[in-house]
């Protein structure tokens, strides 16, 4: 039996992640192609553009409880990046909010 990754559906319905490759190139995986968004994926480009428009971190925190990491898993971190980033402004805005009203 090959050490290999296993293309097994019952292994991918666990979460494990199998490694597609090409017959020819076997180096060639899925995950090789680059990234969304200038390369650095659509969670560190809404974390960064979030500074200019707070929008966005909420834009991108959407899309992390949407699971829309699972499409490529590189994303999450950036995402996860995003939420607590979301999660910081909203606690700032109800304080100075209560501060000013208070």
């Amino acid at each position: 039996m090959s050490q290999g990754a296993s293309t097994d559906v019952m292994e991918h319905k666990k979460g494990k992640y199998v490694h597609i490759g090409d017959a020819e190139e076997p180096e060639l995986g899925i995950y090789d192609k680059p990234l969304p968004c200038f390369g650095c994926g659509i969670g560190w480009f809404s974390f960064l553009l979030g500074f200019v428009c707070p929008l966005m971190w909420y834009y991108a925190t959407i899309l992390y409880f949407g699971n829309y990491y699972h499409k490529d898993p590189r994303e999450r971190s950036g995402l996860a990046a995003s939420a607590i980033a979301a999660l910081i402004c909203t606690v700032v805005v109800i304080i100075v909010v209560a501060v000013i009203l208070l």
